[in-house]
């Protein structure tokens, strides 16, 4: 960690992320602004994004962190059908324009942790 990095974020038990199930919605900070972002577990690993619609710059979701198509491959942004690799971000079919932000995640002791980095910082209270 270099001088002034803030250390791994807890976000949710490794339970509470489930195989294809519902994602884990969090806040955090991007480029100055309070946003939305989630993870998911994907062929056994936590994956997190910034929650913006690469096509129109919304909030994926709805309802409230429901991301993955029922085979549990694709994010699909539920307003106007972008469809996203759940492994990887990578825009994979409809009006995307690019990838999803990616949040580095970490997993250990059975706790999940989102990494600071860059423009994207913990919500200050």
């Amino acid at each position: 960690m270099s001088a002034g990095a803030l250390p791994p974020q807890p976000l949710c038990s490794s339970q509470a992320l489930a195989e294809g199930g519902p994602a884990v919605v969090f806040e955090v900070r991007y480029q100055g602004q309070q946003q939305q972002a989630f993870a998911v577990r994907v062929a056994g690993l936590p994956r997190a994004y910034l929650n913006r619609c690469t096509h129109v710059a919304m909030e994926m979701d709805y309802p409230r962190g429901q991301f993955l198509d029922d085979s549990g491959q694709w994010l699909i942004c539920a307003h106007h059908g972008a469809a996203y690799d759940a492994a990887t971000g990578a825009c994979a079919g409809g009006p995307c324009q690019g990838p999803l932000t990616p949040i580095e995640l970490s997993e250990q002791g059975g706790q999940v942790y989102w990494h600071p980095q860059g423009a994207l910082q913990p919500v200050e209270f």
